[in-house]
């Protein structure tokens, strides 16, 4: 273990960390999460103080899904149901950690800790916390008892399952929310280690759940690069060959992608010059352009801006066009004026296309 600049620690140089004193400030599980990931068998590893920090940050993540999860629950004891009551992401999200735990196991059968602990790491935070909790939330507030308990099921037993996976990194959170939970047995450590259940493999409903997921992912990043605010919801006509897949996700369309309504087509407008076009894999959406923006607005932003980067080209241009500049300053100089000037060009692009569409 090295120090930040790839030095060896040492008494001369003062730049040894003391690993009870990081313990302290961050916790011994973010200190032997940050240790475990991110380096291969063979190589040294650098510390990075801003590491356990992050380690931290990922510990609170699973303090507060646990929490929010011991909150909703009703049930005294886990058990997943029947697989005929489970909704579209309850087999998503089983179908997804049974993959994991077969990984996983593989990763540490072949010493491969940092990846193993890596995909934990992804699973929990992106998977578990910033989908499928969001997934549920529907169910949980709503009316109907028998989904409302085999959602609480399902986060239980997938939260349990991830915190067997999760143990051996981290010790000391882990064994606390088991403690906490609906569970068999005395203690997680003597827990039995998670294996794959091919009853668990939903490869269909994982691939459709992944593709009404990839329309919101993408509809959320256009209205985020867009400045829309989530408040402003807008209807969605979804164009696609396989409509039937997106009316199963149609609530979470609504829900997690700001929209007012969602309609279907097998073809694109006619004049797509007034929407704002989004493509996936598997559909394209359009978003009409006046129910996200101002449009008189953003056309005097637009302009603005244009101005601005069409000055700035202007300036560039004149000094590349003088000889002397370009003969007599470093090379890296000139570099930099011309990817400046590459840069311009790209946003007076963008910037023009924007203005073009609202035009329409």
């Amino acid at each position: 273990v090295r120090d930040d600049k790839g030095r060896k620690m040492s008494k001369s140089l003062g730049n040894g960390i003391d690993p009870l004193e990081m313990a302290e400030k961050y916790g011994a599980d973010a200190l032997r999460f940050n240790l475990i990931t991110g380096n291969s068998p063979g190589n040294d590893t650098r510390f990075y103080t801003e590491k356990c920090e992050a380690m931290r940050n990922f510990a609170n993540k699973i303090w507060n899904a646990s929490r929010f999860v011991m909150m909703n629950l009703t049930i005294d004891f886990c058990a997943l149901p029947d697989a005929a009551a489970l909704a579209p992401e309850d087999k998503w999200v089983l179908s997804k950690l049974n993959t994991l735990v077969k990984e996983v196991t593989e990763n540490l059968d072949a010493y491969e800790i940092g990846v193993a602990s890596a995909k934990v790491y992804d699973f929990l935070w992106d998977t578990y916390c910033d989908w499928y909790i969001e997934l549920t939330k529907t169910r949980l507030n709503g009316t109907d008892e028998q989904a409302k308990l085999t959602a609480q099921n399902v986060l239980c037993y997938v939260l349990t399952e991830l915190l067997k996976l999760l143990h051996p990194f981290m010790p000391f959170i882990t064994e606390e929310i088991f403690q906490a939970l609906p569970h068999e047995g005395d203690y997680l450590m003597t827990s039995a280690w998670p294996k794959y259940r091919e009853d668990l493999r939903f490869p269909e409903e994982e691939a459709s759940l992944e593709a009404v997921m990839d329309t919101i992912k993408a509809i959320r990043t256009r209205r985020a690069e867009m400045n829309v605010a989530p408040s402003k919801k807008a209807e969605v006509l979804l164009v696609t060959a396989t409509p039937e897949i997106y009316r199963q996700g149609l609530h979470f369309i609504e829900r997690l992608a700001y929209a007012s309504a969602v309609t279907f087509a097998d073809a694109a407008p006619a004049d797509v010059s007034g929407f704002v076009t989004v493509v996936t894999h598997n559909a394209t959406a359009y978003l009409p352009l006046s129910e996200l923006v101002d449009l008189a607005a953003e056309r005097e932003r637009i302009a603005k801006e244009l101005e601005k980067a069409r000055n700035g080209l202007r300036i560039v241009e004149q000094k590349l066009s003088n000889e002397k500049f370009v003969s007599r300053a470093p090379e890296a100089v000139v570099n930099v004026e011309r990817e400046k000037a590459a840069k311009f060009r790209e946003l007076i692009a963008k910037l023009e296309e924007s203005a073009k569409a609202m035009e329409g």
